[in-house]
């Protein structure tokens, strides 16, 4: 993966790191459940480039053994999706990206699969 591109979750403490987080992209449709809208920095909201509805619904039925199908489909849905190109575009000037998630999965997430296809794309 890029070097310039991490992924953290939303909940965990920033510790200060924030500045040192560069331009910070929150990667889920959804607004993450109990987090204030005062109190958690993001610079864009890429909803457009999450998963569908669908696929989030899907996944989440069975995290652990459609794993490896919802990596696929997510990436052909990203590949297929206008908003990605644009997306991709937006955070061609910036030096460090965070892709911020709410998942508890720290393994299994869309911005882990996000990460990496937008590593390849920059």
């Amino acid at each position: 993966m890029d070097n310039r591109i991490q992924v953290k979750r939303v909940y965990d403490d920033p510790d200060g790191t924030e500045l040192a987080d560069g331009f910070r992209v929150y990667v889920d449709r959804l607004w993450p459940r109990g987090e204030s809208k005062v109190k958690f920095h993001y610079d864009l909201w890429a909803k457009d480039v999450a998963p569908s509805n669908e696929l989030r619904r899907w996944f989440h039925q069975d995290a652990e053994t459609r794993w490896p199908e919802f990596c696929e489909r997510y990436r052909t849905e990203l590949r297929t999706n206008p908003a990605f190109k644009i997306f991709v575009q937006e955070l061609k000037p910036y030096s460090k990206i965070t892709l911020l998630y709410s998942s508890s999965d720290r393994v299994r997430n869309n911005a882990i699969v996000l990460a990496s296809v937008l590593s390849d794309a920059l």
